[in-house]
């Protein structure tokens, strides 16, 4: 997504609107299509020239664009990325059981996103191998809270867009027209995500699998899971559990120590910020200072640095300054665990 600042005579721009949500094929399709946000800073002269209305608009457009998620290729997006194709390539001609990857970590250090980044590199590939094809090279899913067999076919179901299903459509019914749509539209990546809610010490979660398994074993398809710290939520409980260990690479994420690669997040991410003010480098000079507040977690390192960068619009400071991030709030995970520290707090001014 292009952001251009606003022409002296242009009016505000209107809000965009919603997208479906990437566990259906539309919006699946709108990520994998989507470019990276960009903005262009007006030169300070054509900035200050802005009137009323023309500020408002233009500073709405930077918003928006800090707003949006900045993906920076970190070393675990790499990794699993490179995990990921090597075991589509090895599973494309494999009749038995097709080994899986699963991305297990703490939340906020990135799962999601590295899972993302990694089917949409695969379907663009898929694509371009293959220009005009209807296929659906990718599905993306989230394992149902309370899950039952029924609730995750209705998972694939909802993100192909099946015409709707009754109650009187029993789960082998929409199992079976699933596969049958998957096996026809060339699937070969599937991503559950959120699979520690699948708990094989539970009656509900051996059903759960046991479909799961149904599926992965009727799909010419290499299936990636992501979940919280799935190696304690009884994801590998029992003969099930063995089975999927078994078949599956485990990758873990976590915290980001506080080394060259942290520094070099920093600066990534200090380098997509869009104010007039800014002093580039600041960032990189508080990395120690930015470490301890997020506990070196990739999310809270994000969502730190852009909203204080929206709040350096709205202010009207246009910098970030270690007293600016000192007055914004991230995760109570992250704020618990700094010694010392007490929940920060705006000034009045």
């Amino acid at each position: 997504m292009v952001v251009k600042p606003p022409e002296p005579d242009d009016e505000a721009p209107a809000g965009e609107p919603r997208t479906d949500p990437s566990t259906t094929l539309a919006g699946w399709r709108h990520f994998v299509d989507a470019d990276p946000a960009t903005f262009y800073l007006l030169p300070d002269d054509r900035w200050q020239a802005l009137d009323g209305a023309q500020r408002d608009a233009y500073d709405e457009a930077r918003i928006a664009y800090h707003s949006e998620l900045q993906v920076v290729r970190t070393s675990t997006v790499k990794e699993i990325a490179h995990q990921g194709r090597l075991l589509t390539l090895l599973n494309q001609r494999e009749h038995g059981a097709r080994r899986g990857l699963i991305v297990s970590g703490e939340w906020t250090t990135g799962k999601t996103t590295a899972l993302k980044q990694l089917a949409r590199l695969h379907e663009l590939r898929v694509r371009q191998r293959y220009p005009g094809s209807d296929r659906i090279p990718v599905v993306y899913i989230t394992a149902p809270p309370r899950g039952s067999p029924r609730k995750l076919a209705m998972e694939f179901a909802r993100f192909l867009g099946l015409p709707l299903i009754t109650p009187r459509h029993n789960t082998t019914d929409v199992t079976s027209a699933v596969c049958q749509v998957l096996i026809e539209a060339r699937t070969d990546l599937v991503l559950v995500d959120e699979i520690h809610l699948m708990n094989h010490a539970t009656i509900a979660g051996e059903e759960l699998s046991d479909h799961l398994k149904y599926f992965t074993e009727h799909l010419p398809a290499t299936f990636v899971y992501a979940g919280i710290n799935v190696e304690h939520s009884g994801l590998f409980a029992g003969i099930r559990g063995s089975q999927l260990a078994g078949r599956c690479v485990l990758l873990r994420t976590g915290p980001f120590p506080l080394n060259a690669e942290w520094r070099s997040l920093v600066a990534s991410l200090e380098g997509t910020l869009r104010l007039h003010q800014h002093e580039p480098g600041t960032l990189v000079r508080l990395s120690k200072y930015l470490h301890q507040r997020t506990g070196g977690m990739i999310g809270s390192l994000s969502h730190l640095i852009r909203a204080a960068a929206v709040t350096a619009i709205l202010d009207g400071s246009e910098r970030i300054t270690r007293s600016v991030l000192t007055t914004i709030r991230i995760d109570h995970s992250s704020e618990s665990t700094q010694p010392g520290q007490s929940t920060p707090r705006r000034s009045a001014g």
